[in-house]
This record gives structure tokens, sequence and C-alpha cells, in this order.
């Protein structure tokens, strides 16, 4: 955070600021500078060595706040008011099918093009799972398979507009079958989106 608000600086500088020992500053600069979120410059100041000044790296940027949730609640916002209903769909479908290249593209990767329905459906829980979905695939006895994802990753936006919840479930649609259907949602007060995409086998 100093380095941050401060600027580039030295580690006596720094041992200071913080009123920490410069062993112990240095230990720490280290340690980020291995880990990537900070690097060093040489640094004239008169006659002598160079001293090393210390500075945050890009890579340092995801440590520090954001508010990306109130940003695209804020963005879906504006969008509603340039366009209204219609171009927040339009938008939410675009990005439906931008999703939707790449799962086909992973999904490619995972799997042969004859893979079964199960198959399909617990690598699609995984992708969701690594989107921040808390995702898994349920295959129970009788032959049921359900989706569930347990966090709304884009909570903010679901609550303020049904658009992207539509689209996730067209989205499952065009990759696991037209029988897709939803069983519980989030954004209506459930504790967990839940799909299911295929029913029990006949006895």
């Amino acid at each position: 955070m100093h380095l941050r608000q401060s600027g580039p600086s030295a580690p006596d500088a720094l041992a200071g600021a913080l009123r920490a020992s410069r062993t112990g500053i240095l230990q720490q600069l280290h340690a980020l500078e291995d880990a990537g979120l900070v690097s060093h410059a040489a640094e004239k100041h008169g006659v002598g060595r160079p001293r090393h000044v210390y500075d945050v790296t890009p890579d340092a940027q995801g440590l520090f706040p954001t508010d990306y949730g109130g940003f695209a609640s804020g963005l879906v916002k504006a969008i509603e008011a340039v366009g209204g209903d219609d171009l927040v769909e339009q938008v939410f479908a675009a990005r439906r099918r931008q999703i939707g290249d790449r799962i086909r593209r992973r999904m490619a990767e995972q799997l042969p093009e004859d893979a079964p329905l199960e198959d399909r459906v617990k690598v699609l829980a995984r992708l969701q799972d690594e989107a921040g979905y808390l995702a898994e695939a349920i295959i129970e006895s009788d032959g049921t398979i359900r989706l569930r994802e347990h966090n709304c990753a884009i909570d903010k936006i679901a609550r303020r507009t049904t658009a992207p919840c539509d689209a996730e479930l067209a989205l499952f649609r065009e990759l696991l079958g037209p029988g897709v259907e939803r069983e519980t949602h989030i954004a209506s007060g459930d504790r967990c989106c839940s799909y299911i995409v295929e029913g029990p086998r006949p006895d």
C-alpha cells in the first residue's frame, strides 16, 4: 500500500515510514519480488553506489481494492438507459455467444466428439467452477443429471435484470441439449442455481 501511494522507495525510506527494521523490510521486499509483485531499479543519488528503489509491478494490481461488481452493475444501468431492455438482452446474447465459443473450445480439447452427456456436464461444471460459480455435476443413481452452481459470480447484475440468467439457461441448452431446465435460482432467493440436464431413466 505504501509503494502504491508514495511511489518508488528505497528500503531505508520504507523502514522509516513503516516503523520497521531495514532487515525485515528487505525480507518482505525480496519475497514480494520473488512473487513478481514488486521490482527494483538502481537509482543514482550523488556520489557513491546507486541505491535500489522498489515499486509495485502491474501484477500487484489484483491485491488492491476493486469495484468490478459496482462497475458492471452501473454499466448495465447505462446500457439500459441508452437502449432499454432490448439492448441489455442483445448485450448478454453477445456475451453468451462469446462464452459459448470459449467453452466449446475447452470442451473439444478435453472430450471426444461423441462424449456421453454425463462427461460433458462434468466438464462444463468444472469450467463454470473455474469462473467462480462453485459448480458441480451431480449424477444420481437413477440416472438423473444435474448441474448445480452454489455461487452467482455476477449476483449484483443478476438481481437487476433477468438477461444474464436467461442467457445462461440458453447457453446450457446449446451446449447440453434443449431439455435443460432450471430448478432453483439464486437471484430468486434460492441457495443455488440448479439445472436438471436429464431426468431419471425409465424403469
